[in-house]
């Protein structure tokens, strides 16, 4: 993400960071649903359970295996005795990429959901302030019939209020993991498995996969910030639109010694 358009909060979701945080975390997940089960050992566990991924013996194994995930586990368990062989027990990549990449879309939907509360307040506040206030009603332009300010801003309160509720939808769909082994059969990593994983990670998991969770889910909740995207592009514009010099009807706010 280009640092100067991003936020610290939500560049810190996509960070790598972040990214392979949850792949332990899953992976831990997984171990500890193993040791529920009576597969791995008191012991084993709870060594298990202090591990974390060295970022320079990744990036080292990386260039050797051209494989993300077995650097990542090399990465811990070059810290690691004979308990490290139950990393990744009964997994597919997909299991922990795919599983990781839902819990950072949901954190991210989350965050820009608590963002559009603050703008529905926002608009909802400035709308009921300027019901009165007067200004010309356009068509195609041009002048028409009076309104007032209120009204506009009560019509963006409620597309903002619409792309709330698409993205709260957006969200459940792909809050969901999976823990089910290669292609999804469920033959290296029992139902059990997923449910105890998902659950501790405070998601969902897939009612059926193969080796990936389905892209519909991705594809709904690209779509649903194409459109408040598309929402908030079109009250920027018409800001932009409102304060040129000809018309100023509004203004951006401009602070002492700013520029451009």
């Amino acid at each position: 993400m280009i640092e100067r358009y991003s936020r610290p909060e939500m560049a810190s979701v996509w960070s790598e960071k972040n990214k392979y945080s949850k792949w332990l975390d899953i992976e831990l997940a997984v171990c500890e649903a193993w040791h529920k089960k009576g597969l791995i050992p008191k012991d084993d566990i709870e060594k298990l359970r202090s591990s974390s991924y060295r970022k320079d013996i990744f990036e080292e194994t990386l260039k050797i295996t051209k494989h993300e995930m077995t650097a990542f586990l090399k990465s811990i368990t070059i810290n690691l005795g004979d308990e490290g062989r139950w990393l990744h027990q009964g997994l597919t990549t997909s299991d922990v990429w795919d599983t990781s990449t839902s819990l950072q879309l949901k954190e991210a939907g989350e965050l820009l959901y608590r963002e559009l509360t603050t703008l529905e307040s926002v608009l909802k506040n400035q709308a009921i302030k300027h019901k009165n206030t007067l200004m010309m009603g356009r068509t195609h332009g041009v002048h028409a019939e009076p309104i007032t300010f209120g009204l506009k801003l009560a019509l963006w309160w409620e597309e903002i209020k619409r792309g709330k509720v698409r993205l709260k939808d957006a969200i459940k769909i792909i809050s969901v993991g999976q823990i089910s082994g290669p292609v999804g059969t469920h033959a290296t990593a029992p139902p059990d498995i997923e449910s105890y994983v998902c659950k501790a990670l405070n998601i969902s998991p897939a009612p059926i996969s193969n080796q990936i969770i389905q892209r519909d889910r991705h594809a709904q909740f690209v779509t649903t910030l194409a459109l408040i995207a598309a929402s908030l592009e079109k009250i920027a514009t018409e800001i932009r639109s409102l304060q040129r010099t000809e018309i100023r009807e509004v203004e951006e706010p401009f602070t002492k010694g700013q520029t451009g």
